[in-house]
């Protein structure tokens, strides 16, 4: 019983620290808007992702900032490859507004 409950515990502490991974890597991309984006997205949904929207998160992240940038702005369209629901989440996504 132990035994399963210290793999319960080491397994939730590896999503978790891919969660810090995943939203590390999104403030640091290294092109000023795509940090904000994907920053701001990651903290308002990474925590609450299931372990499948994590690996197509971490996808969306191996996208090229110009790429991803054009596809935000709808200047392109994603491959067939690129596509899936954690994409079409963040092409939707709009920054919230500060007062």
């Amino acid at each position: 019983m132990q035994e399963n409950i210290k793999k319960v515990e080491n397994i939730e502490s590896n999503i978790g620290n891919w969660r810090k991974r995943l939203i590390f890597r999104s403030w640091h991309r290294g092109m000023k808007e795509m940090d904000l984006l994907l920053g701001k997205f990651s903290d308002q949904y990474v925590q609450s992702f299931t372990e499948k929207q994590l690996g197509a998160f971490e996808d969306v992240l191996s996208i090229n900032d110009p790429d991803l940038y054009k596809m935000y702005l709808k200047q392109r369209e994603p491959t067939e490859e690129q596509n899936s629901d954690v994409l079409t989440q963040f092409l939707g996504y709009t920054l919230p507004i500060s007062k």
